[in-house]
Parts: C-alpha cells; sequence; structure tokens
C-alpha cells in the first residue's frame, strides 16, 4: 500500500460573507470585475498602463524581460522616487495639503505639507551630498518612527543613494549586521526613541555597531530626546542633523534613475539565521506600491489614511511613505505604542485626525479584543470608511470584532498578503467590488498570478498546499544582496521558474485563498518574522549554553510566542535568574521582539540518527498536541521526558 503524501491540514471552515454596501460601490475606484478581465487578457500591457500613472524622465522600450529567476520591468524607462512622492505634487492644488502628520508618544503633532516636506527633503539631500554620499552608495538608516525618518529615505532616493533601514527596536549585533553586510559608508540615527515612556538609547547602540564596521564614515545624529540621554558624538565622524540643515540648500535636483536601479535594501529573516538583503529597483516597485495603495485602499483626495506599521518594515516602506506620498495622500505616522498612555490611544488618534482609512496588525487586532470593546466604544470612529489588516493570517474572531467594533459593521475589511520579497500586496479584496470572508485574503491583485500547488508543483483546485506566484510582477524582488545562489535556492529552486512563497495555503470552493502560515522554520512573532536559528545562536552565545532549538507556540496576541528548548554546560545550575539572563540576552543580541517567552532546560534534544534536531516534535510538546512519528529519533526516551517535564512545568 502506497504511503499517503503529507500534506498542510486545511481545519479552518468559515462560511459567512459581507458584500461592500450600494453606497461604498458607487464611489469606488473598482465596482466590477472590468480589471481582472484586462489584466488577464494581457497582464504586461494592464502593468504598463499602471505605470502610465507615475512620471517618468524617459519612457521605457520593454515593458518586462524575463528569464528565471531574473526580471527586468519597463526596460530603458528613467524616473524617480522622490520626484513621484513630491516634486509632481507641488505644482498642483495638493502643494500645501498635508503630506504627513506625525504624532509623537507624548502627544506632540507635527504637519508636514507636500511643499514643506518637499524643501525638508531637499535640504537633507544636500546634505547627503555634501557628507560624500554619491549614487549607488548605500546609506543605513537606524531611527525612531520621528518624521526625519521619513526625510532621510525620500532624500536618499533623490539623490539615487539605496538606503537601508534598520527597525530601531533591533539591537546593537543586529545593526553590525546589516551595516556590514550591505557595506554602508553613512549612517542616519538619533540620540534616542521613545518606548512606552522610556528612551531606547539609539545613538548608544549606534556607537557600539560602528566598533565594529570599517565602512561608516560618518554618522548624522538628529536630536530627538536632548537632555533625557546624554550621547557621545565623535568629532569629525558625528553630526547634528539640525545644524547640517540649517546650512543646507532647499533644492536639489532628482537623480534620474534608471527603472532597475536600486531604490532601497531591506533585511529580513531567513531559516540559515543570517538575514537576507531584500533588493528592490525603482520602477517596478514605484509601480506597485503606487497602484496597490490607490485600489486595494480605494484612496480618495479627501482621505487621511493611517498605516500602524513602523517604517523599519517593508510595510511602513510601501504604505506609509511610498505608495501614500505617490498618490498625493495623507498619512498619519505615530511614533509610540498602541497602549501608551493608555489602551485608547489608537482611537484617541482615529478620532483626533478624522482617519478615513486605518491599516494594523491582526496581533493588534487581538490586542484591542483583549482589553475590551468598552475602550474604542469611548471614542468617535464615524470618521472611518475602510479597515486593512496585514502581517499575519487574520483568524475570523478577530476580524469579526474588528469589522463590528472598530468599523461599525459598515466598513470592508481589506485582509491583504504580501512580503517583503514581493514589495507590495499580491492577494486582496479590491473593496468595491469583492465579497469578503473572515480569515481570507480573498483573491490574487489583478495581474497577480498567484495558485495553490501540491508538493509536485500540480495546481490543488479545493483544498491545501503551497502558496506560489506563477509569473513576474513589477514589486517583486531582484535578489538577495550579494548572494545569486542563495536568491535562487530560497525562492526558485522548489518549482522551476514559479517564485516560491514559503507559506501554506488553501483554496476554497469559490477560489478564495487562505493563507495558512509559514512551511519553514521562521516564526511569525506579533507579525515580524524571526529566524528560529537567530535565536539559538543567541542563546548559545551566553557562556551557559550548550545547545538550543527554538520553536513558535501558539499565542492568543501575538500568533506565535518563542519557546526555547535550552541545554545547558556540564555543572551549570538551572536557576529562574538563569532563565531571566538568557532571554535578556536574546534580547541585547538580536532585540526585544526576539526575546524568548518560555525557556525550557533539558539534558538532550530531541534528534534524528544524523544529528538534525526534530523541531516537528517541540513544536508538538509546545503546543501540547499528540506526539508525531519518533521511529526515526536516536533515542525516542528523550521526548517523552520533556514531554512531561513540559506538562508539570505548565500545570
Amino acid at each position: 500500500m502506497a504511503k499517503k503524501e503529507k500534506t498542510i491540514e486545511a481545519l479552518l471552515k468559515e462560511s459567512r460573507t459581507f458584500s461592500p454596501s450600494k453606497k461604498f460601490r458607487e464611489q469606488a475606484h473598482i465596482n466590477d470585475d472590468k480589471i481582472y478581465r484586462k489584466a488577464k487578457r494581457n497582464r504586461e500591457k494592464f502593468w504598463e498602463d499602471c505605470a502610465k500613472e507615475l512620471d517618468w524622465f524617459k519612457k521605457w522600450r520593454k515593458v518586462l524581460t524575463w528569464k528565471v529567476p531574473d526580471s527586468k520591468w519597463f526596460v530603458g524607462g528613467k524616473l524617480n522616487a522622490s520626484y513621484n512622492c513630491l516634486d509632481r505634487h507641488i505644482d498642483t492644488a495638493r502643494k500645501n495639503k498635508a503630506a504627513i502628520i506625525w504624532e509623537g508618544e507624548f502627544g506632540e503633532s507635527i504637519t508636514l505639507t507636500y511643499w514643506e516636506l518637499y524643501r525638508e527633503v531637499n535640504k537633507f539631500a544636500n546634505v547627503l551630498k555634501s557628507l560624500g554620499v554619491k549614487k549607488g552608495d548605500r546609506v543605513t538608516i537606524y531611527l525612531p518612527m520621528i518624521p526625519e525618518l521619513a526625510i532621510a529615505m525620500l532624500a536618499c532616493a533623490r539623490i539615487g543613494a539605496p538606503h537601508s533601514i534598520v527597525f530601531g527596536g533591533f539591537s546593537a549585533e543586529s545593526l553590525r549586521d546589516r551595516i556590514i553586510d550591505c557595506k554602508s559608508n553613512l549612517l542616519i540615527t538619533s540620540d534616542g526613541g521613545y518606548r512606552r515612556g522610556k528612551v531606547i538609547p539609539l545613538k548608544k547602540n549606534a556607537d557600539e555597531a560602528i566598533k565594529k564596521t570599517p565602512s561608516i564614515k560618518k554618522v548624522v545624529v538628529v536630536n530627538r530626546v536632548g537632555d533625557k540621554e546624554k550621547v557621545r558624538m565623535k568629532k569629525g565622524r558625528d553630526f547634528w542633523w539640525h545644524k547640517l540643515m540649517e546650512e543646507a540648500d532647499s533644492f536639489c535636483a532628482p537623480e534620474k534613475m534608471d527603472s532597475e536601479d536600486m531604490l532601497f535594501l531591506l533585511y529580513t529573516s531567513g531559516t540559515t539565521g543570517k538575514p537576507k538583503g531584500i533588493v528592490h529597483t525603482t520602477g517596478g516597485y514605484m509601480v506597485g506600491a503606487y497602484v496597490t495603495t490607490k485600489l486595494v485602499f480605494d484612496m480618495k483626495e479627501e482621505d487621511t489614511y493611517w498605516c500602524t506599521a513602523d517604517i523599519g518594515w517593508v510595510t511602513g516602506h510601501s504604505y506609509i511613505i511610498y505608495g501614500p506620498l505617490a498618490n498625493g495622500a495623507t498619512s498619519i505616522m505615530y511614533e509610540g505604542a498602541p497602549d501608551y498612555p493608555d489602551i485608547g490611544r489608537f482611537w484617541a488618534i482615529v478620532e483626533k485626525y478624522a482617519v478615513t482609512i486605518f491599516y494594523t496588525a491582526p496581533t493588534a487586532i487581538r490586542a484591542f479584543m483583549k482589553w475590551g470593546e468598552e475602550h474604542p466604544r469611548k471614542y468617535d470612529l464615524s470618521s472611518l470608511r475602510l479597515l486593512g489588516s496585514v502581517g499575519e493570517p487574520i483568524n475570523p474572531e478577530a476580524w469579526m470584532w474588528y469589522h463590528e467594533h472598530i468599523g461599525g459593521k459598515c466598513c470592508p475589511i481589506v485582509d491583504t498578503w504580501w512580503q517583503t520579497e514581493t514589495g507590495s500586496i499580491l492577494i486582496t479584496a479590491l473593496p468595491g467590488h469583492t465579497k469578503l470572508k473572515p480569515g481570507s485574503a480573498t483573491i490574487p491583485f489583478p495581474g497577480i498570478e498567484a495558485d495553490v500547488v501540491d508538493e509536485h508543483g500540480k495546481t490543488v483546485k479545493e483544498g491545501a498546499g503551497y502558496l506560489v506566484i506563477k509569473t513576474p510582477w513589477p514589486s517583486m524582488l531582484r535578489g538577495i544582496y550579494g548572494d545569486e545562489k542563495r536568491y535562487f535556492d530560497t525562492y526558485w529552486s522548489k518549482y522551476p521558474g514559479i517564485y516560491f512563497t514559503g507559506d501554506g495555503a488553501k483554496r476554497d470552493k469559490d477560489g478564495y485563498i487562505w493563507v495558512l502560515g509559514r512551511v519553514d522554520d521562521v516564526m511569525n512573532v506579533a507579525g515580524h518574522r524571526i529566524s528560529t536559528m537567530e535565536v539559538e545562536s543567541a542563546l548559545v552565545d551566553h557562556p551557559s549554553v550548550v545547545e538550543a532549538a527554538v520553536v513558535g507556540k501558539t499565542h492568543d496576541l501575538k500568533g506565535q510566542a518563542i519557546v526555547a528548548f535550552t541545554t545547558l554546560k556540564k555543572g551549570v545550575k538551572q536557576t529562574p535568574k538563569l532563565m531571566d539572563d538568557l532571554k535578556k540576552h536574546v534580547a541585547k543580541k538580536i532585540g526585544a521582539i526576539a526575546r524568548p517567552d518560555e525557556i525550557i532546560f533539558t539534558a538532550e534534544l530531541p534528534k534524528t540518527r544524523s544529528g538534525k534536531i526534530m523541531r516537528r516534535l517541540l513544536r508538538n510538546i509546545a503546543e501540547g498536541e499528540v506526539l508525531g512519528d519518533t521511529t526515526t529519533l536516536a533515542d525516542p526516551s528523550v521526548v517523552n521526558q520533556l514531554r512531561e517535564q513540559h506538562e508539570h512545568k505548565e500545570g
């Protein structure tokens, strides 16, 4: 009898559907399926028409060249991302429209009109030039969520210097590794940032990082926290942002960038431990970010749009800065946490600025659910007309809560699937047309050929399998920086000529796609992808640890919690203090987001005879599930001991 092929289980059943209201449908950019039919007839023509809505210095001679795994879009075309976000608006009625409304953690507010933002970006572009930054030079940005972050990235784009933004919650070591990989010669940071009232010492972290990064020649420092954080400024290397800006000229001609010139690098975790430098180019990325912002969020001139992500992640790149500003939108930028100084903070901001479009993560939604609907009820949320979800699959219960208590049962919810690698949203509803199903990202965006396939690459018409993208799209990554082999092996080797997303998915009888999460060993903690290998490496770096295996465990709030099975060196005692020290050590090595929720001390880890740690069994133990096949283990008793130990701990 043939052995039954293992597949991804599809356990979720959901029959509820929600259609857009007549009012919403009538005013929406897209309210029928014509756009899907157009894109299907001629995919390249569809993307070309989208590209024509941006401003180009020189038109392309060919829409696409494609030789697996390398794509080139809008070949020969010349444009500038900063120009498309700023210059093209300042001779229109948008000149004095709010481009970015920033709110600080303590309630302070700054509004930058398109004209004001244009001037600041031009000035800082000249500052970068004065510090020796040239076209093609990588610039690392390590800033909190302050206006200077937006200004810095747009200034880099203006002069053709690819930016590499490192999330302000990352540690000195994480910053160092990313600088070393991209060999940037200039770092932009601040004296510190705020998180729940506490100062995050960014300059101190930066100083620690650049001890071992010889490529960094200059450091620009934003004065954010002032006297609350004493910083050391190294003469000849460190410069205050505000001092440099005082002398800078207010016009800098935008660099005419080839469509395939790199716009930015953004690092994302991978299963091998070393972060991957994802390369995005100017033309294709801007087309993807622009058109998805316009159509997925049904963006209108009068909208006030708020994406709650940090710009340190791709969501912030595409849907706080590049996409909204290319559309001439008003984009909210918030520095703080959703529960500081109280758990009504998000709703206070929605009320204060009459936000119309709200885009957040399921992690946040589950937190709101936990805190209770009485909190949003205190605020006027009637301005909202559209809600969005991003970062991980949203469970139907959270979707329904979001729909009822935030959207007042009348706002469509666009659940969006995409990745750092994809650059822009690939699977989503178009809110004026698509019938919604709680928990489903629905259908591919026009021009995107997504599929669910089995292990052999055969289409799964109904049921579960692997999510793949079968044809190229403009905003797709152009590689992993400095590592062509890893690029091919990671995304193109599983199914020849087809992009492998690394996610499991199911397709229902209506053709809707339900994303089931990662199929590799990358954990999704509060919408952040964290490599198990990175956390394991950080644990083993501690002098008391000899070996570690890390898995994700289902968590009601964060999606996944980090559980670390840890083997100590001989003679080291298992103590609560050591457990706390290990958690702190990981946070220092990688960042607070990677701090383990649980540490389980064990004399042995379950391994195959070849020495491979069986993380599947560890996940079973952490989740309290029935253990699968243990016949391949070198010592099956190890698993039983671990299970008993964990059950005792839980009890």
